[in-house]
């Protein structure tokens, strides 16, 4: 072989290789391009194609009961919102509802999904709120031991019940424990007492009376550990019911209705969001997802969902 025919075979093979080179970059990047469309919400153009439209995201603080967290519901509803409306990211803030409606009047909070009907009409008269509507319901129940020391079942009616277990307390045999939180259910508990003519209990006063100041799951670990009684809402109970060793020994009562309402905070940070939210829960999309919850696992739902 000839000296220019080497020479000429290396720099065939060179521009070969350049060119190789060069169809990997242009591959590479090809892809990359692509992968970066495929990040972006992608929405039909004015010719019928796909174009890229990146969503701003801006965040809805939603203030809550610890029992719609606490029962699981909003590990449904908060992804169904979001896909409806990618353009919002709800943060959950869960207290009870006292404290979600000073969150509400602090503009601390844009939208309130609270069970509490006569504050939040309160509420809404102060000018805190612009419109108030009913979502979904379920009742109160009272929980206990199995044995039922106090006899809460053989009670004639609630205000009995309720009597029963002051007596069974007062003697040393049980105690109540109440959440103490200033909560939707802790306002329940509070006119039961009344409504059985007892001057409200506290534990300063009362030794069978236990506040815990927290939410409702934590108040339900602690009543079915020390084996005694409490009142809850029936879908935490449920929500709860495999981890407890206490069951419902009273419930059906007309006064034990748990309404919860959607509300809309004045002048909200993120008024645009908190009014998505307000009319998407109470769509069919969002009460039908809200009549099924709880359906499979437990055999009935725990919420009824009536904003109709």
């Amino acid at each position: 072989m000839h000296v220019s025919e080497g020479i000429g075979s290396k720099v065939a093979g060179s521009k070969r290789a350049l060119s190789w080179h060069r169809f990997s970059l242009v591959t590479l990047a090809l892809i990359l391009a692509l992968t970066i469309v495929g990040c972006n919400k992608v929405e039909p153009a004015d010719d019928g194609g796909d174009k890229p439209v990146p969503v701003e995201v801006t965040e809805v603080i939603l203030a809550s009961t610890t029992s719609t967290q606490d029962s699981g519901l909003f590990d449904e509803l908060i992804p169904a919102f979001e896909k409806a409306h990618p353009e919002y990211a709800v943060k959950v803030i869960a207290v009870g509802t006292g404290e979600a409606l000073k969150l509400g009047e602090t503009k601390d909070a844009d939208v309130l999904l609270v069970h509490a009907k006569a504050r939040e009409e309160a509420f809404i008269e102060n000018g805190f709120g612009i419109e108030r509507r009913d979502v979904m319901y379920n009742d109160f129940v009272i929980v206990g031991p199995k044995e039922d020391v106090a006899g809460v079942k053989a009670a004639a009616d609630f205000a009995a019940a309720m009597k029963a277990i002051e007596k069974a307390g007062a003697s040393g045999k049980t105690s109540f424990v109440s959440r103490g939180d200033d909560s939707g259910t802790h306002t329940k508990e509070l006119s039961l007492w009344k409504a059985a003519e007892i001057a409200t209990p506290t534990p300063e006063a009362n030794k069978w009376y236990e506040s815990t100041g927290q939410g409702m799951g934590e108040t339900l670990k602690i009543t079915s550990e020390k084996n005694v009684y409490t009142m809850t809402d029936r879908a935490t109970y449920l929500s709860m019911k495999e981890a407890l060793d206490i069951e419902i020994l009273r419930e059906g009562d007309k006064s034990l209705l748990n309404q919860y309402g959607v509300i809309v905070v004045a002048q909200a940070d993120n008024q645009q969001g908190a009014q998505a939210f307000f009319d998407w829960v109470l769509s069919p999309e969002a009460q039908k997802l809200i009549g099924e919850f709880g359906v499979e696992k437990y055999g009935e739902p725990l919420f009824t969902p009536n904003a109709s």
